[in-house]
């Protein structure tokens, strides 16, 4: 959605995860259009904010995560997160409208791919970042600063290590104003900076939260109910971590593990250890992440050059092989992914990297 149906290349239709079709085959009574506000895990029963409360057997927890927007944007128009298909919609027909300043507010690859997306359709785009360097928590400020420069090389603004103070306007946003005091016209205001579980309907249940749901690593949280996608935290054994990943690729993945889980029952001992990964386009650079990086990981470039922007670096931490990041190297970013899943260690991953160089 920050992509291809924000720069108009595609229709709606092709976002579809499923249609009409193969739901009637599966059979699947829909509760379209209500939240659930309330879950008795003793009596087994789920209950909506309308109609009569639903009983289960089993229970699949896939709330995901909401946008974390700014309180002191009030109720001015034209200040966006992008969530669902909706923002997406509103946020292409401001694109259209041809603003003249559009100001992305957050660095993070949703922030990123808006503000890519936005200036490849010819408009005006500056994006804050309350960091020192963009990118740094995951990529570290070498690789971050790469990620950043991509965007400086296409036109965007790119403004670090000042925090937004507050918007100015009438009935529509008019400037952002930054901490230091400086104002930046803006027609547009597009706000990504990161995302909270839905686990507010939770509180009441007894189930553990903490920044999620909180599974054992087989995403089961209590017999009978299981948990995926951008709501779920676990402990994946393959990085010795609790980690909460919130992917595409794992929502599908994890969904698909959680439910078989659910199904299997008590015989169902294997652990959910995947290598979470996950792919951006930005300009014409695909930029691919698989692992689970920190900005205080050792790291390799093991083929090509920050300076042409077609590179693949590697990072290690305690004698292992944790990442790969590609800018436009897919084959490598496939190959490194398949090592820190065999659990390769760093001297091995640099010797396979010197052998290939060779």
């Amino acid at each position: 959605m920050s992509k291809q149906i924000l720069s108009g290349d595609w229709d709606i239709e092709r976002i579809a995860l499923t249609d009409p079709i193969k739901n009637d085959e599966l059979s699947i009574e829909w509760h379209l259009g209500k939240r659930a506000n309330n879950l008795n895990v003793e009596e087994k029963t789920l209950t909506l904010d309308s109609g009569p409360a639903l009983s289960f057997d089993g229970l699949v927890i896939a709330t995901g995560a909401r946008c974390i927007s700014l309180r002191m944007a009030g109720d001015l128009e034209g200040i966006y997160t992008l969530r669902g298909l909706d923002d997406a919609l509103a946020i292409r027909e401001e694109f259209e409208a041809t603003p003249q300043k559009v100001v992305v507010v957050g660095a993070g690859f949703i922030g990123a791919e808006v503000a890519a997306t936005a200036r490849q359709r010819g408009l005006d785009v500056t994006m804050v970042e309350a960091a020192d360097v963009p990118f740094e928590r995951v990529l570290g400020p070498e690789m971050g600063n790469v990620t950043a420069d991509v965007h400086r090389d296409h036109g965007v603004k790119v403004i670090t290590g000042i925090p937004v103070e507050s918007f100015k306007g009438g009935k529509r946003v008019e400037k952002v104003v930054l901490q230091d005091g400086t104002e930046l016209d803006a027609d547009l205001v597009i706000i990504g900076i990161g995302v909270k579980p839905n686990t507010d309907w939770l509180e009441e249940s007894g189930l553990p939260l903490d920044n999620g749901v909180l599974c054992n690593e087989t995403c089961e949280v209590v017999p009978g109910i299981v948990a995926a996608g951008d709501v779920a935290r676990w402990p994946n054994q393959l990085f010795n971590e609790h980690m909460r990943v919130e992917h595409w690729d794992n929502a599908v993945e994890q969904g698909i593990f959680a439910a078989r889980r659910l199904l299997a029952g008590s015989s169902h001992k294997e652990p959910y250890t995947p290598t979470p990964w996950f792919w951006t386009d930005q300009f014409d650079r695909k930029i691919q992440l698989a692992g689970r990086t920190r900005s205080t990981d050792e790291i390799k470039i093991v083929t090509g050059s920050t300076e042409e922007r077609r590179f693949a670096t590697a990072y290690g931490r305690e004698g292992k092989l944790v990442g790969i990041l590609g800018f436009n190297r897919p084959r490598h970013v496939m190959q490194y992914k398949q090592m820190i899943t065999d659990g390769v260690t760093w001297e091995d991953a640099l010797a396979y990297a010197e052998e290939q160089a060779s």
